[in-house]
């Protein structure tokens, strides 16, 4: 077969079976510039000579019989569409190349793992970072490995239906909303070009709405607090289980409390941003009541920063676990009573009783405000009635405790 023919019809799949090696290497060529070069150790590598800026380069698509050749033909067509448009195919594929090589590292276990180091040194609450990685962790067996820019929509639904199938759609609805975060953090370090789990809003089944469980009548808040003075546990728990309903912080927030962040002479107790949920400072009115409980602890400034250090550790403070357990302890079920809930027991009976403005008590519970100008104005506007208020809180829920008759205050507020 001569040369010419070749050319003009091309190979087929029986001449490129048959090509036998020789001692030297040579080419069968095929149409557009395609061919086939048979080496002496009988690999057979398919191959284009093309002109790029005045240079003669060659372009090896892969090996028959891996490659066959109709496969060798499409690849030859999208070199010489390239060429057509002054792209040289060679450094497209080593691009191409090096971009699959970054993907390959970009795997959205690694970008889930950076992104939670990020949120952590921002200042991240301890508890928000232990739980979003938790809730990732749960989507890592399905798509962790996965390139984050290769990852479908249909994809990371798997993933999220496997943690709805054990039934807790809390939790999968909380994986979409923290791997959406994740997609972000990707797309702003440009390597995801958009938020797959956006797609996935309204797919999963939405978790009923639980309320933390409270105690929020007088009568069940003064049972609670004589049982708290009957606590029979570690000293300092109980302490801590004494003041969390005068000051009704966040259990958190509380559990870091360290000496520094109190001004017992100004009778002050400011948290700092890093500690709070909503990452602003907050300031607690100390009440008579809460100066005397304060006064209670012995406090060892070599042994301890924390109001409440942990047993095992002096320089952590106690579980977070500590006041739900010794609620526990008390009798309380999960379903009655929690840390969280003085913080609802607070926010029912003030509202109640009519005295406060709506606005202070928001501010004593470190609610966000969305409005940073009406924030600023607000804080300082409510100081004053928020002072009067904490320690009227404290008379009442002494008077609670004692089984005393509860008399509405006379007084007005700054807000009204």
């Amino acid at each position: 077969m001569s040369g010419g023919k070749r050319q003009k019809s091309g190979l087929n799949a029986a001449l490129v079976s048959r090509a036998k090696p020789r001692d030297k290497p040579y080419k069968l060529s095929d149409r557009d510039g395609l061919y086939l070069l048979v080496e002496p150790s009988g690999s057979r590598v398919w191959r284009m000579n093309f002109r790029m800026h005045g240079k003669q380069r060659t372009i090896t698509f892969g090996r028959w019989p891996e490659l066959l050749l109709g496969e060798a033909r499409d690849r030859l067509l999208g070199a010489r569409r390239l060429i057509a448009d002054g792209v040289d195919p060679i450094e497209r594929a080593k691009l191409e190349k090096i971009s699959k090589s970054l993907a390959a590292a970009h795997t959205f276990e690694a970008i889930a793992k950076e992104w939670v180091e990020k949120i952590e040194a921002e200042g991240a609450a301890a508890m928000t970072v232990k739980k979003a990685s938790w809730l990732l962790s749960k989507l890592y067996p399905t798509i962790g490995r996965r390139p984050m820019s290769e990852i479908s929509p249909h994809e990371l639904l798997i993933a999220l239906k496997k943690i709805e199938a054990t039934k807790r759609y809390d939790t999968a609805t909380r994986a979409r909303s923290t791997a959406s975060q994740v997609f972000r953090y990707a797309i702003a370090t440009a390597r995801a070009e958009r938020d797959i789990a956006s797609d996935l809003r309204g797919a999963l089944i939405a978790p009923k709405t639980t309320h933390r469980a409270a105690i929020t009548t007088p009568k069940e808040a003064g049972a609670l607090l004589r049982t708290i003075d009957d606590y029979d546990g570690h000293p300092l728990t109980r302490t801590a289980l004494r003041l969390l309903p005068h000051v009704f912080v966040r259990p958190g927030e509380l559990r870091w409390a360290e000496w520094k962040d109190f001004d017992l002479e100004k009778q002050i107790w400011t948290i700092p941003a890093h500690k709070m949920k909503m990452r602003r400072p907050h300031a607690v009115p100390l009440s008579r009541q809460v100066l005397a409980i304060l006064a209670e602890i012995e406090h060892d400034a070599e042994y301890s920063t924390f109001l409440f250090p942990s047993l095992r550790a002096a320089d952590r403070p106690m579980s977070d676990n500590t006041i739900n357990a010794a609620l526990r302890r008390l009798g309380y079920g999960k379903e009655e009573m929690t840390g969280h809930g003085f913080r609802a027991l607070a926010a029912t009976l003030l509202n109640e009783m009519g005295s406060w403005n709506p606005d202070a008590i928001e501010r004593q519970l470190a609610h966000a405000e969305g409005n940073s100008v009406r924030r600023a104005y607000a804080r300082g506007q409510y100081w004053d009635e928020r002072v009067k208020m904490m320690q009227h809180w404290s008379d009442h829920l002494d008077q609670l405790r004692d089984g005393a008759t509860i008399l509405r205050p006379k007084f007005g507020h700054s807000g009204s």
